[in-house]
Parts: structure tokens; sequence; C-alpha cells
């Protein structure tokens, strides 16, 4: 039987979805038990919610110092040391899950396997490489796995129907070096951008930090998460974590709403999975026509306004 631990990532209030769709990765290879691995400073409310993560059947509960669970550094040791017993070791291929996966495979002297999207059996995946522009077989003749999960090529597993049994850890020997100090992020009342069913991204078009507040008052119209192309975050519009594409965040929403973006083939890549494509560009020749579903050649300026009275 394939034995797999999976990292649960959260915020300390609730379970990222990235982590329901590694269960869902999981699935797909025959013969398997799934367990979870958290960490937390105030561990038993999360562990709980973790348990009630269907297809689980063991949610191992780590207790941290301070906030340092946020730290690939505060936690990796005993990751490596629990997940010894299992044959898979799968993370989010988020932020979180790229800080600490890499740091896990080197300390159990494995290969990661990055940015899986397809599980064809227990040993083989696919991948994507060159910027989502051709995909790879990958087949691994070693007995434990590493590998962080493309979360938007999954479907999110049931998060509420689950009964896992929970057992309780501490660090024995908590790192001190490295320490928790601040967290600064955007807007956090508004849906996480890379698990969000509905996205609305400003680009290079909307102008000036300023004039993105059409994007927001928009996106918090509809519940909306929001985003941004490269060239907005570069010219100072946004923060970097608005970034969707290649080197941002790769995402797939049910419906993707671009405004002002162009489309050059490094923000296609963050965004082809999505189920709906809509574009409005003044420009009639903007690549991201091309693989929109719906598209509008005018002033975002003049349509935004008109979108918001008839919502």
């Amino acid at each position: 039987m394939s034995k797999i631990l999976i990292l649960a990532q959260h915020d300390g209030n609730k379970i990222n979805q990235g982590t329901a769709k590694a269960i869902t990765a999981a699935q797909q290879i025959e013969n398997h038990s799934i367990d979870v691995i958290i960490f937390a400073d105030d561990i038993d409310s999360i562990a709980n919610k973790a348990a009630q993560l269907a297809h689980v059947n063991t949610v191992h509960a780590i207790k941290t110092s301070n906030e340092n669970w946020k730290l690939s550094a505060g936690i990796t040791g005993k990751f490596a040391e629990l997940a010894e017993g299992y044959s898979h070791i799968f993370g989010p291929s988020t932020t979180f899950g790229k800080d600490v996966m890499p740091c896990v495979a080197a300390l159990l002297g494995q290969n990661q396997i990055s940015d899986v999207m397809q599980v064809i059996d227990a040993n083989t995946f696919k991948r994507p490489i060159y910027a989502g522009n051709a995909i790879i077989t990958v087949n691994s003749p070693h007995n434990k796995i590493v590998a962080t999960i493309r979360t938007a090529s999954f479907k999110t597993a049931d998060m509420q129907s689950g009964s896992a049994t929970i057992e309780n850890h501490n660090i024995d020997n908590p790192q001190s070096d490295t320490k928790f100090i601040s967290l600064q992020t955007g807007n956090q009342e508004r849906p996480d951008l890379q698990t969000a069913a509905k996205v609305i991204s400003g680009g290079r078009g909307v102008g000036s930090e300023e004039n993105f507040e059409i994007i927001y008052e928009l996106a918090d119209k509809i519940g909306a998460a929001t985003g941004a192309s490269r060239a907005a975050v570069d010219a100072g519009y946004v923060p970097n974590e608005m970034q969707v594409g290649q080197t941002g965040k790769i995402i797939a929403p049910d419906l993707y709403m671009a405004f002002g973006i162009s489309g050059a083939i490094q923000h296609l890549t963050g965004i082809k999975d999505a189920g709906t494509i809509v574009a409005i560009n003044k420009d009639s020749d903007a690549p991201i026509f091309e693989v929109s579903d719906i598209g509008l050649v005018g002033d975002l300026f003049k349509i935004v306004p008109e979108l918001m009275e008839k919502l």
C-alpha cells in the first residue's frame, strides 16, 4: 500500500484549499492511505478542521512555538522525521509549499518532483516545463517520492465530511536561529487568489495605483479575488503578491476577467486552466483575445462602471 503524507497549509483559522487539491491528487494513486501533517502554535482548533478533510485517516498535529510554523526552518526537521515511514510526501505548489517541500526533500535525500499536474501511477507523473508550453512525464525509481502538487490542475476534495484521528506531537528541539517576525500582505478580506472561483485582474492599461481602485470595487461587488500582470506589478501599481503568470501565481478560477492586460505568454501561462476567460482591452490585436472566451474592445474606464451599474 502507498502511504501518503500531505502537508496542510492554513492561516491559523482555516485550511487552505490547496491542501484539499493535494488530497485529490493523492487519491489517484491506487491502493493508498492518506495522512495529513499540520503545524501551528494554537494547534487544537486547526487540527480539528484538518480532521474534517475527506479521505484522510490520521492528522499529525504538531505544536510549535510562537508562529514559527510559517517558516520552513521551524518545521522541516520534524516533518522529515515523521515522513520517514511514508512512500509519498506531497505539498501544495503554493508559496508556503514551495518553501517547505524542497527542504523536506533535501533532509530525506530525495529529488523533488515539482508542479505535478497529473498522476499516472504511484511512480509516474506529468508536470509542465518551458512556462507550460510543454508537458513532460517523470518516472521516479525511488521508493520515497517528494512532490509539490499544482493546485490549478486538481479539484478541491470535500473539506467537511472527514473524521480523521488526531495524533499530537511536539517539536523537541525547535529551530531558534530563524524566527517569524511579521507578515505583510494585501487585503485579506478578499478571497485567496490561488483558490478563488472568480478573479479580476488589471494590467499596465489600468494606468496607476490609484486607478486600480476600479478593479478592487468590481471585485468586491462580485466577491472576487484580485490579480495583476507582471507589468502592473513592475510599474508599482500593486504588490508582488497579486502577480499572476509564469513568475507569479498559477490559478484556475471558474471566471477570470482581465482588464488592460495585453496577454504576454508569461501571463497566459498562469491562467490557461481557467474555466471562462473574459478580456477587455483597447487594443483589438492584443494577444489575450486569442485565448479569451469573451472579448470586448473598449475603454475599461467606461466599461467597468457600466458593468457595475447592471450588477
